[in-house]
């Protein structure tokens, strides 16, 4: 089933350009912006729509429709005053989710400041993880119970159901470290290594927060 929400991702260096491929992979609906041609150029084909903007230019980003989109990511990384600048216009814009990018603690702690609803620190995620997290229409309920684990409920993939977890092995593709299944109000904690996933099955799992 296709993700409906729509997404935008500003600034194509390494994290960007790996957030819009794996949203493209995923069927997404997925605007890149950057300010440089060489930038959108290498992304062309594969966001279903590119746009060249200056995104610290208010009208740029009110000509884009930027208000629209549920989701906008802020890829910006080596450019500091225009990642902040970014994040300032698409909340005075009413971005309803935005994901920026931080060179380090600090910036990280500005940004979060400035009301942005997830801060990047890309020595500790990366872009497939990223967009993994934004798709979140698999999730059924979330719990942080610490600042660095979660315990996330989730339906399987349609690509899950009849596949052992073995085979699947979702800890190395997805960060998801399954310790229970739960079905009609039973719970199977831990489960063999040859479970296999069926439909109905929910699949409670512990991450990494910044996953």
């Amino acid at each position: 089933m296709k993700n409906n929400k729509q997404y935008a991702v500003i600034g194509l260096g390494r994290m960007g350009i790996s957030v819009v491929e794996t949203l493209a992979r995923a069927e997404c609906d997925v605007l890149a912006i950057d300010i440089n041609k060489e930038n959108i150029d290498e992304i062309d084909g594969i966001a279903t729509r590119t746009v060249i903007a200056d995104s610290t230019d208010i009208n740029a980003l009110k000509s884009i429709g930027i208000s629209n989109f549920d989701v906008v990511v802020i890829g910006i990384g080596t450019n500091l005053e225009s990642n902040i600048m970014t994040a300032v216009l698409l909340k005075e814009l009413g971005v309803k989710y935005i994901v920026a990018k931080a060179k380090n603690k600090r910036h990280k702690a500005v940004l979060e400041k400035l009301g942005v609803d997830k801060v990047i620190l890309p020595e500790a995620e990366m872009g497939m993880r990223i967009a993994m997290n934004l798709m979140n229409k698999n999730i059924l309920d979330y719990i942080e119970f610490s600042t660095d684990y979660s315990i996330v409920e989730l339906k399987p993939k349609p690509e899950w159901i009849g596949k052992n977890l073995i085979v699947l092995n979702l800890r190395t593709k997805y960060g998801i470290n399954v310790i229970a299944i739960k079905k009609h109000g039973q719970v199977d904690v831990m489960p063999t290594p040859e479970y296999v996933i069926k439909s109905d099955d929910i699949i409670v799992s512990i991450i990494r927060s910044d996953n």
